[in-house]
């Protein structure tokens, strides 16, 4: 049966059973405001970014509680934005690429928004909250309410439009683009028109809602308009830190960084260096200014003290650090994500917390907060307690994985990495996907060395931690797919 004929039959499966409670504004079911970024990494002012202008979602920072220490499934957009979306694993799915629906492998499987639309909210989809696939139908229209827009085809499609003549381009290197062009002239600045029109016109309705708004930066192409490429002096931009592959780090960590770099891999000059990390924070700015839009409206409607807000990206990023450039790693500028939620009457709201979470966590801790109906076998933890107290913890470690190739589509996996991230250590092991024999690992100690330039897995003094690590691997449920 499609996509289609499934989201039919559902459909008026709910209007002749009446399964789906009809819920009110009287109910006081709380409103959920899920904002996405793609290929964000913890470069924002909350996070201790020092150059990064992002005011508004730091203002949602201080009105929430900032998670420190969240991390993806895998750094890879498929499989993590499928992980969170569906509250399981990407070995559990078994989707580790971008070929694989969820929907291929678990056709019946309730998703995050579906819950909500199964009790009674109406749900909708403004830009990326599932991969971008290049078709309509993939944008999983049994999750939403009405069908989704501007959330599919390919980030090279994001070329301005605007009337008249095109201004020129400022930028010289091809992932590059500054042209003196308004914010709707790209996806984003679109996705935020909409989503206010979704929002007034969700003001005037009688049922709660779950409004997905995706936004398509700061992936590259780094194609922001002018004025926020204005908001930065090229001269106070520094280069990558620690630029090197870590010490004595395997071979099978590495990859080919080919989506920053083509195929074969061009020399990157030390201006375009420059000019590639001053987009990355051109575009954070332009991200930064469509949510602001939105926050902006929700207060103006009078929505925000029975709305929940979440803003997350689904996984971080590389810019020259450790050689590498963009994301697939699982290394923790790749896996470290940003994550806040501003809950109405949590006693957390304007603290951070040092928590471990991940982001599968969204889904039970959303159905937990709206008080809807649990949901079995999901892999992720409620977070409503750290959001009562911030010093509380749910769990103790948070897992990453990512195979090799990188991007692996049909061929042969090579291996299979997962990073176990605990309060003090990273430690990752590769295995061969059929024999499960270890065919690398990494200890990465953080207490000692935060920006990972040194694997200490083969050192005598860290046998003991690696021995204990290993053991920990046995209580996770994770292992070779």
């Amino acid at each position: 049966m499609t996509f289609v004929k499934r989201k039919t039959l559902f459909g008026i499966l709910l209007l002749v059973l009446g399964s789906a409670p009809r819920l009110s504004a009287d109910d006081r079911h709380p409103n959920v405001l899920f904002i996405a970024a793609d290929d964000l990494r913890c470069d924002l002012g909350c996070y201790g970014h020092p150059l990064v202008k992002t005011p508004n979602i730091d203002r949602l920072a201080e009105q929430g509680v900032q998670f420190d220490r969240a991390y993806c499934q895998q750094a890879l957009c498929n499989p993590s934005r499928a992980s969170l979306m569906t509250g399981r694993r990407p070995d559990q799915l078994r989707i580790w690429n971008l070929t694989v629906h969820f929907r291929e492998r678990f056709p019946e499987i309730v998703t995050l928004p579906q819950q909500f639309q199964n009790h009674g909210y109406f749900t909708q989809n403004i830009g990326k909250i599932y991969h971008n696939w290049r078709t309509e139908i993939k944008g999983d229209p049994l999750s939403w309410s009405v069908p989704a827009v501007l959330h599919f085809g390919t980030h090279g499609d994001d070329k301005p439009q605007v009337t008249g003549e095109l201004p020129p381009n400022h930028a010289r290197d091809p992932k590059c683009e500054c042209r003196d062009v308004p914010d709707d002239a790209y996806y984003d600045g679109r996705i935020a028109d909409l989503a206010i029109k979704a929002l007034q016109e969700r003001k005037q309705a009688e049922t709660p809602f779950f409004l997905a708004v995706g936004f398509w930066k700061p992936h590259s192409p780094f194609n922001a308009p002018k004025k926020y490429w204005d908001l930065y002096e090229r001269e106070d931009i520094k280069p990558p830190q620690h630029p090197e592959w870590p010490e004595n780090a395997p071979e099978i960590a590495w990859h080919n960084s080919r989506e920053l770099l083509g195929t074969p891999a061009r020399e990157l000059t030390p201006a375009a260096v420059a000019e590639i990390r001053h987009g990355y924070l051109a575009a954070i700015s332009y991200l930064d200014t469509q949510v602001g839009k939105l926050l902006t409206e929700l207060d103006r409607l009078g929505l925000r003290d029975n709305t929940i807000v979440v803003f997350w990206s689904d996984h971080g990023y590389h810019l020259g650090e450790q050689s590498l450039w963009a994301k697939t790693s699982n290394f923790e500028l790749d896996a470290h994500v940003p994550l806040i939620i501003s809950a109405p009457g949590m006693k957390g709201n304007g603290h951070r917390t040092r928590a471990l979470v991940e982001l599968l966590d969204m889904y039970p801790t959303l159905v937990d907060l709206c008080e809807l109906s649990a949901v079995d076998n999901l892999a992720g933890e409620s977070l409503k307690p750290i959001l009562h107290d911030p010093s509380a913890s749910v769990k103790e470690v948070a897992i990453t994985q990512h195979p090799r190739p990188a991007y692996y589509r049909n061929n042969q996996m090579d291996a299979m990495g997962h990073s176990l991230r605990t309060d003090r250590y990273r430690y990752t092991q590769w295995r061969h996907p059929e024999s499960g024999k270890l065919v690398g690992q990494e200890l990465y100690d953080h207490e000692n060395d935060p920006h990972e330039t040194r694997n200490v897995a083969e050192e005598a003094e860290y046998e003991e931690t690696v021995g204990t690590l290993e053991r920990l691997f046995k209580f996770t449920a994770i292992g070779p797919p």
